[in-house]
């Protein structure tokens, strides 16, 4: 795994970036400002025409912040503790540009639960609780209608790295239209995770070759599914399954594969009208209602615990995520999540879990933070590629870091129906999936309120 330099350049095409994430995504556009052309008339003995050259847009020299603070919040220490390579070049760099700036870097930690509550507050206040914020993109709809936050283009320029390259910082996917977050470049690994040990025993296709083949859609994964659940020694039990997961979850990636989201995510409109979004529901009606594919130990289908069914290692496949497949007793493979017939190939997860930093409205001089926490980033590489501490902790197989970096981390939609007030989301799946109400009906029956909730918004 340690010759997977090359890769890296791979990653910076596919990054997001992420997220990919279909719809509204415009990472690869500039919003910043143009820079300013100048004339540069040359003279020849031909007596050419004067020709005009834009001027780049000069960085602003270091300006000295008389001590100010400039301060980072999260719902967590973001402080690096300096234990490793990577955190002690971290802490060097923050020492240099306090020096260089003539300010101080602190980083605010505050509670989860209390995050949102207190940043807008803070905001509406005229005082901000940092110059910069992270937030999870479904619960900043709110902060990006009503104001709260600052556009890109009213801090950033053409020079700077977001614009160009990307190399420390990325454009996030756009929110209602427009660009407002940014982040370090990250790898994204959410899929069809299978346990590769299994399938292998049990003489099943392996998810990788059928998708590098072309074949990996929604019919082939369900006609595994299938073949999967097994009662191998006869005694009127299943002793191994197609299925596990959480059906909200599935419910998202799945329609996203198929082109839909319950709100759209580029001008957050209703989606609950769309024929793709139907046919997802009833697809991931069949898998748990109907085909009887699935794992339940819980015993309640739609308890999000069933996330880890998948770890007991008697399950073949689970939508699932990097972050909870450590420790695990058999070798895992990932693939993107199969093609719906109405999906363009490009989305293949619902990006849930997106988060974005943010500069409030009422900071003072936000250029010159954002260029800080730009700066902040610009420290040596500590790996061959991106993600490889990480994504290395999680496969043992090379092909699986492969997949992730080159086909599944960047290919998200942003799901955003979590983070709107009143929106029936988990109505509808409860209704859908524990209740074995018809699609249609359902969709039909929370129509309504669904757009009230948008209309909130507004």
């Amino acid at each position: 795994m340690k010759k997977m330099k090359a890769l890296t350049i791979l990653l910076v095409a596919l990054m997001l970036t992420l997220t990919a994430c279909g719809g509204g995504n415009s990472n690869n556009s500039s919003n910043s400002s143009t820079a300013s052309n100048s004339a540069v008339t040359t003279e020849s003995n031909t007596n050419e025409a004067a020709t005009t050259d834009p001027a780049p847009e000069p960085t602003p020299a270091p300006v000295d912040l008389g001590g100010r603070v400039i301060k980072i919040s999260m719902w967590w220490d973001g402080k690096p503790k300096g234990e490793t390579a990577g955190e002690k070049a971290s802490l060097a760099k923050i020492a240099e540009l306090e020096k260089k700036y003539n300010c101080k870097i602190e980083f605010v930690n505050i509670p989860f639960e209390q995050y949102m509550d207190k940043f807008t507050t803070a905001v509406l206040a005229g005082e901000p609780i940092a110059d910069i914020s992270i937030m999870e993109f479904k619960r900043s709809i709110s902060p990006v209608k009503q104001g709260l936050v600052l556009p890109l283009n009213d801090f950033t320029l053409a020079t700077s790295d977001i614009n160009n390259e990307q190399k420390h910082i990325m454009k996030l996917p756009a929110i209602a239209g427009a660009e407002y977050s940014f982040n370090t470049p990250f790898v994204s690994a959410v899929g069809m995770y299978y346990n590769r040990d299994l399938i292998k025993k049990l003489g099943l296709p392996d998810p990788q070759e059928l998708y590098m083949n072309g074949q990996w859609t929604w019919d082939k994964f369900l006609e595994i599914a299938k073949q999967a659940t097994t009662d191998t020694n006869n005694d009127g039990k299943n002793d191994t399954w197609g299925y596990s997961g959480w059906p909200a979850d599935a419910a998202r990636h799945i329609g996203v594969t198929n082109g839909a989201l319950f709100v759209n995510d580029s001008d957050l409109s209703l989606g609950l009208t769309d024929p793709k979004l139907t046919e997802a529901l009833e697809f991931v009606n069949r898998i748990y209602n109907v085909e009887n594919v699935v794992k339940v130990k819980t015993g309640n289908k739609m308890d999000w615990n069933e996330t880890n069914t998948f770890k007991d290692g008697d399950v073949a496949m689970s939508i699932n995520y990097d972050w909870n497949m450590g420790d695990l007793t058999f070798e895992v493979g990932i693939v993107p999540n199969p093609a719906g017939p109405q999906g363009d190939g490009k989305s293949t997860f619902a990006n849930t879990a997106q988060n974005g930093y943010f500069i409030p409205k009422g900071v003072k001089e936000p250029q010159i933070v954002y260029q800080i926490f730009e700066e902040l980033q610009d420290i040596p590489p500590t790996e061959e590629y991106l993600g490889q501490d990480w994504l290395e902790s999680r496969f043992k197989n090379e092909a699986d870091i492969k997949m992730v970096i080159e086909h599944v981390s960047g290919t998200g939609r942003l799901s955003l129906e979590e983070g709107i007030a009143d929106f029936p989301f988990f109505p509808i799946m409860d209704d859908i999936i524990i209740k074995n109400q018809s699609v249609t009906a359902t969709l039909e029956k929370y129509k309504q309120a669904g757009q009230a909730a948008l209309d909130k918004l507004q």
